[in-house]
């Protein structure tokens, strides 16, 4: 027997679907008498009855029932090999918050790499000061500093991080060189809120004299503590992976061989549960990766 029309096969799996000749007139934007014609064209050349025609739509004989499975399979493998072939890549997005620092001096400079390892993905980055929890559901991954003990997600802590004392290279002088304690008479100080207690610490841990007063500016974030050491010179404790562009160019100097061990550490925090999709765990395994490469 000759296969029947594809536009009545149409018509027969929305029908079929919908138990209503009107609804699936609807969803093919034909009108229902056009559906029912050819259903009964199909019905003709098939020499049996598909449906059963009811007061309050249709429903599907015997043979109706066994046929309608093979002819919904065929346009669903018929789509699926459209897609495969032709369809271009849908693309995916991930929505990750960060810490403003780390957000602008580790993931910025590296995110052409992401995209070229993974051109399906499109990052949408936002940042905070501080955050300590996922708020309305407007992230996929955070980036944030602390220990690791949120409740609301899983954690993975980045690397082991350390600071370092560095400098505006016209204060490098002044400072001194090598293991002598540093001279911050004539050098402002720049301090990143919530971390005034790495200098005590870096005192103590490497035995030197630091003075305990110092002429100090103060800021919100280690982004902007930097930038302003840059234009007007000075001196801070920073994060070596904040430091490291810096140093290579040459915009600031470490004259010192302190590293100083951290308590807290970046960690990328997923939320538990449905949210930690296929894409988001690609970004969090390249992220993890940044530290070793």
């Amino acid at each position: 027997m000759k296969a029947p029309h594809v536009t009545w096969l149409r018509a027969f799996e929305a029908s079929a679907r919908h138990n209503s000749f009107s609804a699936a007139a609807e969803e093919l934007n034909l009108t229902a008498a056009a559906v029912s014609q050819q259903i009964r064209l199909l019905e003709k050349q098939l020499g049996v009855r598909l449906f059963d025609r009811l007061p309050r739509g249709v429903a599907l004989t015997d043979i109706g029932q066994a046929y309608a499975l093979p002819v919904r399979k065929s346009f669903a493998d018929l789509q699926q090999a459209t897609e495969g072939l032709f369809a271009r890549p849908q693309r995916r997005v991930v929505r990750v918050r960060a810490s403003i620092s780390w957000a602008a001096l580790v993931l910025a400079p590296r995110l052409a790499e992401f995209r070229e390892l993974h051109p399906e993905i499109d990052l949408r980055l936002s940042t905070f000061v501080w955050a300590d929890r996922f708020e309305m559901d407007n992230s996929d991954v955070d980036i944030r500093w602390g220990y690791g003990d949120w409740a609301d997600g899983v954690a993975e802590r980045l690397v082991h991080e350390h600071a370092i004392l560095v400098c505006h290279p016209t204060d490098a002088l002044r400072l001194g060189c090598g293991q002598s304690a540093p001279d911050f008479s004539e050098t402002c100080v720049h301090q990143v809120v919530g971390f005034e207690s790495e200098w005590q610490r870096l005192s103590e841990h490497f035995n030197q004299a630091l003075p305990a007063r110092l002429t100090t500016a103060r800021y919100d974030s280690s982004l902007l503590a930097v930038l302003a050491m840059i234009s007007g010179g000075g001196a801070m404790i920073l994060l070596e992976s904040f430091a490291r562009s810096f140093l290579e160019s040459g915009q600031l100097v470490a004259p010192f061989s302190y590293r100083l061990p951290m308590n807290g550490a970046h960690y990328l925090v997923q939320p538990e549960g449905g949210s930690r999709r296929l894409d988001a765990q690609a970004f969090s395994r390249w992220a993890s990766a940044l530290y070793s490469s």
